[in-house]
Order: C-alpha cells, then sequence, then structure tokens
C-alpha cells in the first residue's frame, strides 16, 4: 500500500473527506510521527504498534568488493513493533490465500 492508496482509502471510508482533506490528513499524522521521532520520543498506537529510536553501536563491516575491513560508525534508526493485534492479524493470513492483496481490517 501506497501513501496515495491510504489517502484514497481514507477518502471511501469517511465521505465527508475529499481526496485533498484525505491528503492533508494523512500528510499531518506522518509528520507528526516524523517529529516525534527526530524529537526521540516514542509513540505508541495501541492495537496497531510503536515507533521508536535504536541506537546502532560502531562495528567493524567488511567491504564486500575488495574484502577490505572498514569502520561502520553508530547512528539512529527508526524501528517499528508490530501490536499484538496486528502480529495476531497477519499470523491468521493463510500462505496459500491467492487473494494475498486484500488487507486484513484491523479494529
Amino acid at each position: 500500500m501506497t501513501r496515495s492508496d491510504l489517502v484514497e482509502e481514507l477518502a471511501a471510508q469517511f465521505g465527508q473527506l475529499n481526496q485533498r482533506d484525505a491528503e492533508q490528513a494523512v500528510k499531518t499524522i506522518l509528520d507528526a510521527v516524523s517529529d516525534a521521532l527526530v524529537r526521540g520520543h516514542r509513540i505508541e498506537i495501541r492495537g496497531f504498534g510503536s515507533f521508536a529510536i535504536n541506537h546502532r553501536q560502531p562495528r567493524i563491516g567488511r567491504n564486500p568488493r575488495s574484502g577490505e575491513s572498514v569502520q561502520v560508525p553508530s547512528k539512529r534508526v527508526p524501528h517499528f513493533k508490530p501490536g499484538k493485534a496486528l502480529r495476531e492479524a497477519v499470523d491468521n493470513l493463510k500462505a496459500d490465500d491467492s487473494s494475498a492483496a486484500q488487507q486484513p481490517k484491523i479494529a
């Protein structure tokens, strides 16, 4: 699902929202999540999951082309941990389900 798919789904679910309003709503939510992560805050959406920042320690890596050892610096990376309801919904999908494009509804 892409951002534009999300906007279309939001507009379809809420008849009073047109495409422009739905786009603004999606942009506002994603900006709020991004801003909170940049400030180092954790975001928890019950039943869906949580977003946090993980710190990766510096390490020695290897250049795959030359085989030479290289120093990889430490960095902070965004991390998503799915909630229990989302994990269970995904786990209940059948492996042989030919309609993989249909997404499960999460309450």
